[in-house]
């Protein structure tokens, strides 16, 4: 008998961490951006698990801080900063990322995810290690992977002629926490 869970926004978080190059990189800000619409499903056959797949709608983006800068990210920038990011993702015509496993392997810290990941029309071959906690009543999860924009055909946001840029390669971050009967 497969079981499956889902998880959500509601059992924890996705995060984004960008940071900043090009000669004047001291002037941008390193950012941390939240997603906030997020499904995550893993298919189990006994004890183990046998499928996962993480689905984020990209539109879901919420900037939570900018740290380095001239000065700190004000609302309004925050909004261009979204805006800005939108538009080198193309949400409107893939309102999607999307990652799932070809196989699951299990390792002394949790599971080696590995399987394909959709950005902007793109798939890559990707592995994601996956940390897991028994907490007694629930197990936590989390993972930390790196992502280059560029191999999806995202253009990082760029300003002052490019003196100023979103570096290539950002950080995601997943942090989970699901019941054991659930």
């Amino acid at each position: 008998m497969t079981v499956v869970w889902t998880l959500d926004a509601s059992d924890g978080e996705l995060l984004i961490r960008t940071g900043v190059s090009g000669r004047a990189a001291r002037m941008g800000h390193r950012l941390s951006v939240a997603m906030k619409r997020w499904q995550a499903t893993v298919g189990w056959a006994g004890t183990e698990p046998v499928s996962a797949e993480l689905t984020v709608e990209v539109d879901s983006f919420e900037v939570l801080r900018g740290e380095g800068g001239v000065k700190g990210l004000s609302g309004p920038e925050k909004a261009l900063v979204k805006s800005n990011a939108l538009k080198s993702l193309n949400a409107g015509r893939y309102p999607e990322i999307r990652f799932t496993t070809d196989t699951i392997d299990k390792t002394d810290e949790g599971y080696r995810l590995t399987g394909k990941l959709h950005i902007r029309g793109k798939s890559g071959e990707h592995v994601v290690d996956l940390r897991t906690e028994d907490l007694g009543e629930a197990w936590q999860m989390s993972a930390e992977t790196s992502v280059r924009q560029t191999e999806y055909g995202v253009k990082p946001y760029s300003l002052l002629m490019g003196s100023v840029r979103v570096a290539d390669q950002v950080s995601v971050s997943f942090t989970a926490v699901h019941a054991k009967g659930g």
